[in-house]
């Protein structure tokens, strides 16, 4: 299938539907995908595979695009005919699945301009600066789907944290960006939506508290006040807090010229009642919690441009993994849902139930496989003591022989 821009019409040809990019890693795949040579020097950089990796639905449709060494740096990427998302929707599909087990390592997709040079492309902080970066990252506890907007030479990060899977079986990644908001999706089911504006801050915000207000100096927020009225009853302070057992009697062992004068043990005492505190009443100044108000931010100013892009150009896969073997299939970038929804039902409905149907067959064959060489284990050590027993009965004989 491999990459292509393309339109689609509509029902009664309304619209068209521009899809950018479409791979499924068949045919000559590296014709389409560029290594770069970021960590080559140190020997850091990971090789990639296409492979349907240990357990699929179908050998060759599963084939994806696989890490395939253990911590290492990954970058590779794949150039397709520029376009802008200025005024239009823009999703972007995939499917990640996460064979080995993952620990710590990403999962996640960038977008660049198509200016970049592949060959060279890092897209760190101070390296190629990438519009958009969308997908799962896990190490160990801390498991989300990354969504960070590239803005004003910063990358944002969006507030919330969407959730993502980490199991072994493949799962379908989506993200729709349009008018101001956006929606993240996992096998086709949301996870997080919400405005951009909300959940990213892309912009100061629109209201501060009014500088030219201050809480006044008589106000009291003090909701609760000591009782003026009450007093430390007399003689409080004089009631120990323990007291000599008056039980205790002198051990009849007990020698004063060795052991010292005796003395009772101490208990707590009951007429004992704890540090005195004085009593809290509601206080009549009370005026309630003082809000500050807030007036309209001079330094805000609204922008219909966030999250447009006048350039896309190349998709990278720039990550780095502890345990190796995520499997990379089923790009879609397209103005359309229902474009991306035709793809996933095309490559992504049955994978799930397929693979793991597979998973468990293999599952059980190792387990089997496991058995039968615990078992061959075991009958040789039974062989083995068999031949020790044979031995001794041989040298019992021979010693008899020698004593005759």
């Amino acid at each position: 299938m491999g990459l292509f821009r393309t339109s689609a019409c509509l029902l009664l040809g309304a619209a068209s539907a521009e899809i950018y990019l479409k791979e499924d890693f068949s045919g000559d795949w590296e014709s389409r995908w560029v290594v770069s040579d970021w960590k080559k020097d140190t020997g850091e950089a990971g090789e990639w595979e296409v492979s349907p990796g240990k357990f699929f639905a179908d050998e060759e449709a599963s084939k994806g695009l696989r890490s395939t060494q253990d911590a290492k740096f990954y970058a590779i990427s794949t150039k397709f005919p520029s376009f802008s998302n200025k005024g239009k929707k823009l999703v972007i599909q995939y499917v990640v699945k996460h064979e080995q087990g993952i620990d710590c390592g990403g999962g996640y997709m960038k977008l660049f301009p198509g200016t970049v040079d592949q060959k060279k492309l890092h897209g760190g902080a101070d390296e190629d600066v990438y519009n958009m970066m969308f997908g799962p990252d896990i190490c160990g506890y801390d498991k989300k789907t990354h969504v960070i907007f590239r803005y004003k030479d910063q990358n944002h990060l969006v507030k919330k944290k969407p959730k993502c899977e980490s199991d072994s079986l493949s799962h379908l990644y989506t993200l729709v960006v349009a008018d101001g908001n956006y929606t993240v999706s996992i096998d086709s089911k949301e996870v997080q939506s919400g405005e951009l504006r909300e959940d990213w801050d892309f912009l100061p915000p629109k209201m501060i508290k009014d500088p030219a207000i201050s809480k006044p100096s008589d106000w009291v927020d003090e909701k609760m006040m000591d009782d003026p009225e009450d007093k430390k009853p007399e003689g409080w302070d004089d009631v120990p807090k323990e007291i000599a057992d008056p039980d205790a009697t002198q051990p009849d062992d007990w020698d004063e010229a060795d052991d010292g004068t005796w003395e009772p043990p101490n208990i707590a005492n009951p007429d004992y009642k704890g540090e005195w505190k004085v009593k809290r009443i509601d206080n009549p100044e009370y005026k309630g919690v003082w809000v500050h108000p807030e007036t309209d931010n001079p330094e805000y100013k609204d922008d219909a441009s966030i999250a447009q892009y006048p350039d896309f150009g190349v998709l990278a896969f720039e990550i780095w993994q502890v345990k190796s073997g995520t499997i990379f299939d089923s790009i879609i970038i397209t103005d359309d849902e229902e474009e991306a929804k035709a793809y996933a039902e095309t490559t992504f409905s049955s994978l799930q139930e397929k693979e793991k149907a597979a998973k468990d067959a293999a599952d059980e064959e190792a387990k089997k496989k496991e058995a039968e060489a615990e078992k061959e284990d075991t009958d040789d050590d039974e062989d083995d003591e068999d031949d020790e027993d044979e031995d001794e009965k041989e040298d019992e004989k021979e010693e008899k022989k020698d004593e005759l």
